[in-house]
């Protein structure tokens, strides 16, 4: 199996990153038909050492991107199916009583894994779904006082239905924060459309394409922390950090916004911005990358006022506004 030499110092890093993540592209559109914005937003999670929520309506391959995603990027993947029924102890494990043994042994939890496909994830109620922040925001796990490690590439992908609110418990505020975007997973264009179609008649299924020799590991766990290094080489120039802060600022206060954006969305900016472009190859950010990452690093950060919602008004268009109150960089 070949895998891409994870040497990504010096003045070479921007093109060994760009080479890394072109590959990983091109094997997991083996699998994943079109929905390359989700993939190329799915990537910059990954390298970035944060977590993406995924909202978008059953059978559009959720499951199926981040098994893909873990294949080739060498990584674990576990997936939990948030019900009202699920607790905690059924996320992070729980100590057994061994009779022979005389002593508890620990069971893990799916969460001690790389990648976790928490599928539906607002079906589970607060007290389940609060298992998981200390795990996205410190990569730890702590059962019955005993504090244990995740993967240093542990990267929670959330899904929720935009569409069924029944029987279901919105994420709170805190913990939406914590993952770095919010991307809308649509359903595939009419020619990607007609080639699932095609493949659905034969045995080349994206789900026997994944099981064969045809998708390639093109890193280990170890070359992602490389790549992370990697993008801390991105220029992104002071000028464009203060637009940056500026542009988090304003969402407190534009007159369409009732709860803006906090520190946390100013960070998140600016890293995904990095990795954007890196994916595009580019060895610096320009404000386009910040103007394209707006609406995913904010859209789940801030909370429209009533009467603007009552007119129509959508989260992407007081994204649209806030972008084009503050001033872009000369």
């Amino acid at each position: 199996m070949n895998r891409i030499m994870e040497d990504t110092s010096g003045s070479d890093s921007a093109n060994a990153v760009k080479d890394i993540l072109a590959k990983a592209r091109d094997e997991v559109a083996k699998v994943i038909i079109g929905q390359q914005k989700v993939v190329d937003y799915s990537l910059i999670a990954i390298f970035t050492g944060n977590h993406i929520l995924l909202e978008g309506v059953p059978g559009i391959a959720k499951t199926l991107l981040v098994r893909t995603l873990a294949k080739v990027l060498g990584s674990g993947f576990s997936r939990i199916q948030f019900t009202p029924d699920l607790m905690p102890s059924d996320i992070t494990g729980t100590n057994v009583f061994n009779l022979q043994e005389g002593q508890f042994h620990l069971v893990k939890g799916p969460i001690f894994t790389s990648f976790l496909l928490a599928d539906e994830i607002n079906r589970a109620p607060a007290k389940t779904q609060s298992a998981l922040l200390q795990a996205m925001q410190e990569r730890l796990v702590t059962i019955d006082g005993v504090t244990h490690e995740l993967p240093a590439n542990f990267t929670v992908f959330a899904t929720q239905n935009p569409i069924e609110y029944e029987g279901t418990y919105p994420l709170p505020e805190a913990q939406k924060d914590r993952f770095l975007l919010r991307v809308e997973m649509d359903y595939p264009g009419e020619e990607d459309e007609k080639q699932l179609a095609i493949q659905s008649l034969g045995r080349e299924t994206p789900e026997n394409i994944l099981e064969s020799d045809a998708v390639q590991s093109v890193l280990t766990s170890e070359g992602i922390a490389r790549v992370q290094e990697a993008l801390d080489t991105i220029t992104l120039k002071e000028e464009l950090v203060s637009y940056v802060v500026e542009l988090v600022r304003a969402s407190r206060n534009t007159d369409c916004i009732q709860v803006g954006a906090g520190p946390r969305a100013t960070k998140a900016l600016l890293l995904s911005s990095r990795a954007f472009a890196a994916i595009e190859g580019r060895d610096y950010v320009t404000p386009d990358d910040i103007r394209l990452m707006a609406y995913p690093v904010l859209s789940h950060r801030i909370i429209l006022r009533p009467e603007y919602e009552i007119e129509g008004m959508t989260i992407g268009e007081a994204v649209n506004r806030l972008i084009e109150s503050v001033a872009v960089p000369r």
